[in-house]
C-alpha cells in the first residue's frame, strides 16, 4: 500500500537524498548535476504550487512529485509535474500511483490540463507511463537536452487536456495500485 501526502520539511533530507541522485544523474531532468542543496530546495519545494511524498508499508518516503502552473496567467490553467522515485523502489507502481494522485489533486487546484516539458527521448520507462495514463507526444523537440553520457538528444512535449479516467478521480470505487489519498 502507497500513501501520499503533502511534502512536510522534516521530510527534505530524504526527498533531497532521492532527488539529488537524480538530478546528479544528468539523464533525466535538465538541471545542473551540480545542483547545490539549497537550489533543489527552491526548484522542488519552494516554487512548486504543493510538492508530496510517497510512503511504502514500510512508512518509508519512496517518492516525490512536485505540481505548479505551467505558465503564468493566461497559462496557469495548465500544469506541471515533476516526479521522482528512490532507486530502491522502481518498478513497484510509485511513480504510476504519483501520476494518478497528480492528476486528481490538479482537478482539485482547478487546473484543466497537464504538460510535461521536456520528457528525454532517451527515458523510455517515462514515456511509455505517461502514454498509459493517457499523455499525448506533441511536439519534440530536436537535441533539446544535453544528456550528461550521450550528447543532445531529443526530448518530448507530452500533454493531457482534463481526460481523467474515472478511477484516478475516485481512487475509492477502484484502486488498482492500492493507493491511499490523503
Amino acid at each position: 500500500m502507497i500513501k501520499i501526502r503533502r511534502f512536510e520539511e522534516p521530510d527534505w533530507i530524504i526527498v533531497w537524498a532521492i532527488i539529488e541522485k537524480v538530478f546528479r544523474s544528468g539523464e533525466t531532468y535538465p538541471f545542473s548535476p551540480d545542483i547545490t542543496e539549497n537550489d533543489a530546495h527552491k526548484v522542488w519545494i519552494e516554487v512548486p504550487t504543493a510538492t508530496f511524498v510517497a510512503i511504502d508499508s514500510n512508512n518509508e518516503i519512496v517518492g516525490t512529485y512536485y505540481i505548479k502552473p505551467n505558465q503564468p496567467t493566461l497559462g496557469a490553467h495548465v500544469c506541471n509535474c515533476g516526479y521522482i522515485v528512490a532507486e530502491k523502489a522502481q518498478r513497484k507502481g510509485i511513480a504510476s500511483a504519483m501520476c494518478q494522485h497528480s492528476q486528481k489533486e490538479a482537478l482539485s487546484l482547478g487546473f484543466k490540463s497537464m504538460q510535461y516539458n521536456l520528457v528525454v527521448s532517451t527515458n523510455e520507462t517515462a514515456i511509455r507511463l505517461w502514454k498509459k495514463h493517457g499523455f499525448e507526444i506533441i511536439g519534440t523537440l530536436p537535441k533539446a537536452f544535453n544528456h550528461k553520457s550521450l550528447g543532445f538528444v531529443d526530448a518530448f512535449v507530452m500533454y493531457k487536456w482534463k481526460r481523467w479516467n474515472l478511477w484516478e478521480m475516485c481512487p475509492r470505487r477502484a484502486n488498482p495500485e492500492g493507493v491511499e489519498y490523503e
